[in-house]
């Protein structure tokens, strides 16, 4: 089984990026299943049922998000209704969504969850603690796990591999837009890598213009961010699971960088 995991999408330069390479991965590599990390990819901050829908025509398959999952505030909407769009599972009880969710895929079930970390981050309840809680929740009920950990430090990203390997089949982090060179099976066979990168703009920071960037770093002062223009940066990783047991075979990581506009 091939399991496309997909970084940040930001804003419209990323949503026209996913459209144009994840049928193009599906193809190349026989992806089964496609996961998206979509908290930016309305205006860069947020989600609408636009942005998602954007996606799900892209050819993604399950939405993970972060801490910007409610910056657009019409997500209140219709993040109920959808099932395989997920925010941080470790929000504290009330908030409105789910924390994971299970995709059934050729008689197996791929279990998804998303976490936040708390370093630098939105105060939020302790992610091993909750991760704990959901894998007593769904224990028996899937074959596959994969875990989106949205989090500032590499530390806490790394952490939370090595405290689940061998107990999920993947550990993938999201929210610093850079993609980190450690994809690695680990030890207990989980399949891990730090960050997988962002789809956008290349000629930025972190999808943002970066003469904007600057200004605020050299005055100190508050900017309005923008996203860039030029061209696109896809990242992403390609998992290999095992069709027998759900382990993970091969995590390898993928990064298209054009020459053009799209």
């Amino acid at each position: 089984m091939n399991i496309l995991i997909v970084g940040d999408i930001c804003g419209n330069p990323g949503r026209k990026a996913a459209k144009k390479y994840i049928p193009q991965m599906k193809k190349k590599y026989a992806v089964d299943l496609t996961i998206v990390n979509g908290e930016n990819s309305a205006g860069g901050n947020g989600i609408t049922q636009n942005s998602l829908d954007e996606l799900y025509q892209a050819g993604a398959d399950v939405i993970t998000s972060g801490n910007h999952i409610w910056d657009k505030k019409d997500v209140l909407q219709f993040i109920d209704r959808e099932p395989f769009l997920i925010r941080p599972a470790n929000y504290p009880e009330g908030a409105p969504g789910k924390g994971y969710c299970i995709y059934p895929l050729k008689a197996k079930n791929i279990g998804v969850i998303n976490l936040s970390g708390r370093a630098f981050m939105p105060p939020l309840d302790c992610p091993f603690q909750k991760i704990d809680e959901i894998l007593r929740e769904l224990k028996g009920k899937c074959d596959t796990i994969i875990l989106d950990m949205h989090a500032e430090t590499t530390s806490e990203k790394m952490a939370m591999g090595w405290y689940l390997d061998g107990k999920v089949t993947c550990v993938v982090g999201t929210h610093t837009h850079i993609q980190t060179a450690d994809e690695r099976i680990l030890p207990q066979g989980t399949a891990y890598i730090t960050d997988l990168g962002m789809v956008g703009p290349w000629n930025s920071v972190l999808g943002v213009e970066a003469e904007r960037i600057l200004y605020k770093f050299q005055t100190g002062m508050p900017v309005r961010f923008e996203l860039a223009d030029g061209p696109n940066v896809f990242s992403a990783v390609l998992l290999t699971v095992s069709d027998e047991n759900g382990n993970a075979e091969k995590i390898e990581r993928i990064m298209i960088q054009e020459s053009e506009t799209l």
